[in-house]
């Protein structure tokens, strides 16, 4: 459960990232309520994964599955760009997780 857990606090993480985006410095409501939700289930589900986890695995993979996503979704819906230096760096994110792990 612990895993399943993980996987959901960084769905929010994700969420949260992308959401302060469209909040516009909180400046919009709804993508701001979104933004505050997003940050505390995230925290929330993090902790619950954290009762069976080593903080050590548990804390990397949350913000590493963040920056991936955040990546991810920054290119398909932002249109921020891929560049060689960005998609090796999150190459290095992945490396030092499975490192971890």
């Amino acid at each position: 459960m612990a895993w399943l857990f993980l996987l959901i606090a960084a769905g929010f993480e994700v969420t949260f990232a992308m959401g302060m985006k469209y909040a516009e410095g909180f400046t919009r409501l709804w993508p701001s309520l979104i933004t505050v939700l997003a940050a505390i289930g995230g925290v929330y589900f993090l902790t619950l994964a954290l009762r069976e986890l080593p903080v050590s695995i548990a804390y990397p993979i949350w913000t590493a599955i963040g920056s991936l996503g955040t990546v991810f979704l920054g290119f398909v819906l932002l249109g921020e760009s891929l560049t060689l230096i960005k998609l090796l760096s999150v190459g290095l994110i992945v490396a030092g997780v499975v490192g971890l792990k």
